[in-house]
């Protein structure tokens, strides 16, 4: 029994240490980059309303029905998320990463880092 407890405990620690850590910073994704998957602003719709990158998706993260709005989806396909900063885009990744959506990559830095480096 403590034999199969350090087992589970050992695997359990390889698998978290090989955990794919799958974001880019948002200045290092193109137009090209991003053809093939879905381009996901999780901000609130006044906030994309403001400003978003070309082709983004707006789906807001404080909405209830977040989660259904990606039903339909292919969980193969590559979904790209952003934010103004990261928390919350880092948040969309893990629950769409839980729901079985496979190549979840956050844009680090958000809507901000890109307007700066627009500048």
């Amino acid at each position: 029994m403590m034999k199969n407890t350090f087992l589970v405990l050992f695997l359990l620690l390889v698998n978290l240490g090989c955990a794919q850590n799958n974001s880019k910073h948002i200045t290092k994704v193109s137009q090209n980059d991003i053809k093939e998957g879905i381009l996901v602003d999780v901000r609130t719709p006044e906030e994309f309303e403001m400003g978003h990158l070309e082709n983004a998706l707006n789906i807001n993260w404080f909405d209830a029905d977040f989660a259904k709005r990606f039903n339909g989806i292919d969980k193969d396909k590559t979904i790209y998320v952003y934010c103004k900063k990261g928390g919350r885009s880092t948040k969309a990744q893990d629950k769409l990463t839980s729901m079985g959506f496979k190549n979840v990559i956050d844009l680090e830095g958000g809507y901000d880092a890109w307007l700066e480096s627009k500048k």
